[in-house]
Parts: C-alpha cells; structure tokens; sequence
C-alpha cells in the first residue's frame, strides 16, 4: 500500500493537469456560482448586502496576492464565486421588491389587465397591475395581483381597466418543509397577491391612469399571444388545440387536468412547457430549411458563409418566438442557452459543448439566480450536460477503435436496417441518459417518478420532433398569407397521437409517488453528476463514491407522522395500512396530493363523525359503530378517548369541535375548534393543533404538544415527528423572516387576532309620530 499512495497521488496530479490544460477549470465556474446562489436562497437571515459585496472585493483582492501559490489561488477563485453567488441573488431580491398583502381581505379592486388566461374548468384567470382598492383602501396594496372570475366581458382585452370586489389572499406558503415555496415564486414574479372575484369584473373608463410605455408593449404582445392562441383553437379545436395552443403562444392554462396528469405520468410533460427542446426544434428547422434552400444555389451556397447565415435568422426566428410565447423564465433560459450556440456558430466554433453550456449558465444564474433552486433549471441543464459528456466520452472511445464498415455486399435493406437499428439505439440512450440525470431532481421536487417515460418519449418525441414542432414553424411563418390551415391540421394530428400514446401509457403506468429524498442525498447525487459530466480524463471514477453515498442517503430517509397545514385547518397522518387519514371531509385537494406523494401513501380516510356528547343509544358501546353508521353513534372524541376505545387504523373521528386519531397504539393526535374543546385531549393526545389564532395553551401542565393557528400563521406548515420520547417539530419558516415572507407577520392571525368581521349595518327605525 505504501508503494501505491505516492503512485496514486502522481496520478492524480497529472490527471489534474490534463483537465487544467483542457481548461476543465472554467465549467466549474457556473457549479460554484450555483453553489453560491443555493446558499442564499437557504440560509435562515437575510445577508446584507454590502457584507456580500464588500466580500467578494476582499476575496478579488486576496486572489491577486495568491497569485504564486496556485491551489491558494484556486481555494479564494472558489470562495469568490461562491460569494458571488449569493451577491447575485441578493441584488435580484431587492431588485424584485414585491409589494406583498399581509392579510386575507375583500375590497372594491381596479387594475389593469396584464395578462388573461383561459382555464379548463371555464374560469378566466387575470394578471391585475392595481390602480385603486376600495371599501376598504389599502395602505400598502400591492402593485400587482393574480384574480380569478367566473365570467369576463368579452371584449376584454390586455390594457383594458376592469373592476370589481375582489376577495384577496396573500401568497401561501409551502405545503410542507423542504416543498415547494409559493410565496418566494410569486415575490420574484412580483405577483402580491392572489384571489377572486366575488362577481363578474366590469370594463371601466373611470380611471385614466397614464399607460407607461412598457406596459403598452407587454399589452401588445399579450393580444397578439391571445390572438394567436384563439385562431389555433379554432381551427384544431379540442385537447390538441390547447397543447398547440401552449406549444405556440405559450397558454398552457387550457390544457385538461386528465391529459396534464397523463402527460406527467408518462413523463412528457416537459412537451408542455417551452424549453431547450422548443427552441432547438424551432431553431434546426429553420437553418435546415434554408440550408437547403442555399443548396438550390450550388454557385452562391460555395462561396459565402451561408451557414452563419441560416444561424442569424435562427437566432432572430426564436428571439420571435420567445416573445410570442410570453417570455416564461424557462424559455428566456432556454434562448440564452441556445443564444450562445448559435454565436459559437457564427464565429465557426463547435456549437454543442461544455463551454458553451457554462457559459450559458453563468449567464442565467447571473441574469436570474433564483431559478438555480428550481426544478427546472436543475433538470435542463443536468439533462444537456450528461448528454454532452457522454456524447464525449462516446467520441473518445470511437476514435480510440478502429472503424468497421458494412460489408461491401450488404444490400440496401441491410444498410438500412443497419441504419434504423442504430439511431433507435441513440433514441434509447439518449432517453435513457437524460432521464437518469434527472430524475433525482424530479423525485426531490415532485416526489414522483414515471417508470415508462423511456418507452413512452421514444414513441412520442419523434413524432412532436419530426411533425409537431416543424408543422408549428411552417404554420407561423405561413400564418400571416392564410396558409397555415394545413400545417396547423396536421400539428393538431400529431398532437392527437401523443396524446393517445400518454394516455396508453398511463393506463398502464404502475404507483408512481416515491416519497420525499434527503437534501444530502440530492447534494451527493449532484456531486457525482458534475465529476462525471465535468471531467475528461480517468478522474470521472472518482463520482462513484458520490453516487454510493447518494443511494445510501436515500435509504435514511423518514416520512413525517403528522402534517399540519399553515392555516391550521387540516391534519394528515400516515396509517399503517398505507392511507393518509386527515380530519376534514372535503380536503384541499392539492394539499392532499402533496402530502400522498411525500409519505408514499394511497387513498384517503376521511373522518368518521359522532355525535357531540350525547350519551350512547341503548346496546351501544363506546368504540363500536351501529351497522351503517360511519362512526361510533352518540359518543364523542373526548368519551372514547377516556375510555380508551378509539379504533385503530380508522384514521379521524370527528364531533363537538374534535377530531381525534391514533397514530400508534398509544400516541393519539387531536384537532381542536377552539382551545375548550382541546381541553378534553390534555394529558392524552401527544398532539393537539388548534384553530385559533387566539388560542393559548390550554394543557400548560400536561405533557401534550400544542400547535395553534398563530404558531402555524407565523412559522408555516409543520411536520411531527411522534417516534420519540417527546414530539418534533418542523416548520418551514423561521423568524426573523426573509424579504418574500415577511408579509406573515402582519396577518391577523400571526398577530393573535380573530377573524375580522364587519359590523352589521345599523338598520333605519321608524320614529312613532
């Protein structure tokens, strides 16, 4: 062994040397930024600003005097960008500013409209620049809302003024610790709050607020997406005509919820949403259609660069494109990234390689930092730099080998079957290798995974890369002569098939929730992601370690015993026989998908409902349920509780303002109305959540773990674990809070108040002549 260390360390060092003359170096540049970013998005305080700045010049400074030590050197460039990182978002923080409502609330709203977007289920949702509030005005009204109506007049349009009372909303929270963080999204979209109409909204003309010159442009192009979106509808009509509709304009709100959930299990969803994969199918089009059209001129295609050429107006065709599809962040990410392939283009350099793409990604992380905690970014780029890095390792290994030939009496159909047979292969390792690179990120992010998305994209995608998106150019680019008529029929026939294939597929799709993964286990992975993507010499082994670690990570996780959400209206909890128990009959649905997916569990057990305190009838036992009845009839929570009879693996019984369950055979969990009713569970349940921002605790003495509604207003969900000697608890906020949940605090129930009631209207007494 020791002869073997100092012969490894040589190995090492030469292998370091090779990838530092190859200049491996800088594709860790957007990996530190990345890094940098994910640590200020995570840490608990806000860093000030000038501290990170007045770092990153104490580090440039330090990199300079390190100059003839050149691992010192390499050390401070790290930290620099690190720092850097977190410079970024906290510039992009503050450039943000989001005016965010403190507290749920109903006032006559006046704004004009941003955007509008027609959903599945017939409501029409609306993006509001707010121009006035009303009955009551607001002091610090947000400068933009997210409102949905039943019905908006039809004429309406992006720039028109509309009007109505509005029940308004700040945005929520995460739906549990570690999930996705609603209010951090809509603070950096610059959205304040979200609501409904109580009515239909009118146009207005009351208000004659000057239209600053951005607002009219982003109007302008809204009606045209608008316009677009409604002639593809009208001449593809269905479920097709909404994912063209998507495809081309970017309105994805149409889409059936049955065809997104098809789409999502089959794992073409990413279809939908208008990425790298849109804008290189937009962008090959276009340069092979006029590549051949050059062709047609033998004389003038050999003389001028006319591969540069087609590479300009593909960058100018989805420049277009970006702007008529709404300029989503992912695809003003995706254009950047194509952006910079086609430059290397133009300047004759290889388009597809691992220095574009970090430049393209410290171009976005620069441009956008916050995308980096997203799966979005997170899945596009790893997916883009395992397929470079395995293309290279490929090339490689094919130039090492010497070439092998067809026989040279191979018929036609041989060569050809020959041919087919290896890009079917490509197909599948393509499939497979940017589906192993992402779907750590997917199940961290969505706790789902979908186990036939390889068959199902390689029987989808050749049909939405070779028909779908190519018909979508032509249709656009014919769309101004009246000729897309065609185009548009035969998108919508291939729209047609994928979506006969996603549901095929789906159908026969096996449980595809997975449960949560350990953020170590997802850091781990992403170690070995970027040593084996990053890497070109033998140092790539050194990942595997990583992805050991990773898998043996994902082996510890632990799934919650108790889930409470932020307004202290619902309880999940996990029973042994693989359903979520919660306390309410009617649950968010949203809320209760979530949490199914991140404990692993199957169907609902609604409460069952007893009566309120009323003794048992005659033959009826505490415990037992007369035949038909959903629940012990007569007895309440409390009186099964002291008995001891509440059943096991029933999930909730609910009467008198609580809710009890069994968790385990000796650990009990209470929802309560009011801190009265919560009285009865002190001593015995381990848990008791309460519905009352008022609330104080009502078991000071007992051993019983009390969560209120302010706890829950001011710290977010919370997850209990209930295995130990006493009760854990995560919230997924803490305080002092963070710029896009600092609006909590100014919630009634944060401050410990009741529901705000109006006063009843004094009515008119008529006075006795």
């Amino acid at each position: 062994m020791g002869l073997r260390l100092p012969e490894l360390g040589t190995a090492i060092g030469e292998a370091l040397v090779t990838e530092w003359e190859r200049g491996t170096a800088f594709l860790f540049i957007p990996v530190f930024l990345a890094a940098g970013a994910i640590a200020y998005y995570s840490v608990e305080t806000e860093p000030s600003l000038s501290s990170l700045a007045g770092g990153v010049a104490i580090l440039c400074a330090a990199s300079l005097l390190a100059r003839t030590r050149p691992l010192l050197q390499l050390a401070v460039v790290a930290l620099l960008l690190i720092l850097l990182g977190m410079l970024f978002g906290s510039v992009e923080t503050r450039r943000a500013g989001t005016r965010v409502l403190g507290s749920e609330i109903s006032t006559v709203l006046t704004g004009r409209v941003a955007a509008i977007e027609h959903q599945a289920n017939g409501r029409v949702r609306l993006t509001l620049d707010v121009l006035d509030t009303a009955r009551p005005k607001l002091r610090y009204a947000p400068e933009r809302v997210r409102v949905s109506a039943r019905g908006v007049p039809a004429d309406l349009v992006a720039g028109s003024v509309v009007t109505g009372v509005a029940r308004l909303f700040p945005p929520s929270g995460p739906l549990r610790p570690g999930s996705y963080d609603f209010s951090f999204e809509s603070f950096l979209d610059g959205i304040g709050a979200n609501g409904f109409f109580l009515k239909d909204p009118e146009v207005t003309t009351s208000v004659s607020a000057p239209v600053p010159l951005e607002a009219r442009f982003h109007a302008m192009v809204e009606n045209a997406r608008t316009a677009l979106a409604q002639r593809i509808r009208s001449r593809i009509g269905g479920p097709e005509g909404e994912i063209a509709a998507a495809l081309i304009a970017g309105t994805r709100a149409g889409i059936p919820e049955e065809v997104n959930e098809a789409l999502r299990r089959t794992g073409l969803a990413h279809v939908l949403s208008i990425s790298g994969l849109h804008m290189a199918l937009v962008a090959v089009t276009i340069m092979t259609a006029l590549r051949l059209g050059f062709a047609l001129f033998p004389g003038f295609a050999s003389r001028r660069p006319v591969k540069k050429y087609a590479a300009v107006v593909a960058l100018a065709a989805t420049a277009v494109y970006l702007f008529i599809s709404g300029s989503a962040v992912a695809a003003e990410r995706s254009f950047i990234m194509l952006a910079v392939m086609l430059l290397a283009v133009m300047v004759d350099r290889a388009a597809l390689t691992m220095r574009n793409l970090a430049i393209a990604a410290i171009a976005v992380i620069a441009l956008s930092p916050h995308e980096v905690v997203g799966p979005s970014f997170q899945m596009s780029f790893a997916a883009t730099a395992a397929l470079i890095g395995a293309y290279g390792w490929w090339a490689e290994r094919r130039a090492s080998r010497p070439a092998t030939a067809p026989p040279a009496d191979a018929s036609i159909v041989m060569r050809l079957a020959r041919g087919v047979t290896r890009n079917l292969a490509g197909l599948v390792m393509v499939s497979m290798i940017a589906g192993l690179a992402t779907s750590v990120y997917g199940v961290y992010h969505f706790q789902r995974v979908s186990p036939l998305s390889i068959v199902a994209n390689l029987a989808a995608m050749p049909i939405v890369s070779v028909i779908v998106m190519p018909c979508a150019v032509v249709a656009m680019a014919a769309m101004p002569f009246g000729l897309d008529g065609i185009f548009l029929d035969t998108m919508g026939r291939g729209l047609a098939v994928m979506v006969s294939v996603a549901d095929w597929f789906s159908d026969r799709s096996p449980l595809d929730a997975v449960g949560t993964v350990p953020v170590a286990a997802v850091v781990s992975i992403t170690a070995a992601l970027v040593i084996a993507t990053l890497a070109s010499t033998w140092l790539r082994a050194l990942s595997l370690p990583f992805v050991v670690a990773g898998l043996a990570l994902v082996a510890t996780r632990s799934s919650p015993d108790v889930l409470v959400s932020e307004d202290a209206r619902l309880v999940g909890m996990p029973l042994q026989d693989g359903r979520l128990a919660v306390n309410r009959s009617r649950p968010n649905g949203f809320t209760v998908e979530d949490w199914q997916r991140a404990t692993g569990t199957g169907a609902l057990a609604k409460p069952s409902r007893t009566g309120s305190g009323a003794a048992a009838p005659e033959g009826a036992k505490a415990g037992r349920t007369q035949e038909g009845a959903s629940g012990p009839v007569g007895v309440s929570p409390a009186r099964l509780l002291r008995h001891g009879d509440l059943p096991v693996t029933v999930g909730f019984l609910c009467g008198g303002g609580l809710c009890l369950g069994r968790q385990a055979p000796d650990v009990f969990v209470a929802h309560a109305e009011t801190a009265e009713a919560a009285l009865a569970a002190c001593g015995f349940a381990a848990l008791i959540v309460i519905d009352d921002a008022t609330a104080e605790n009502p078991c000071p003495h007992d051993s019983s773990l009390v969560i209120t509604k302010r706890h829950l207003a001011r710290q977010g969900t919370a997850q209990i674990s209930l295995s130990g000697e006493r009760p854990i608890v995560r919230f997924t906020l803490a305080e002092p809070y963070r710029p896009w949940h600092a609006h909590r605090q100014f919630s009634r129930e944060a401050r410990g108040l009741p529901p705000f009631r109006p006063k009843a209207r004094k009515s008119a007494v008529t006075m006795p002549d």
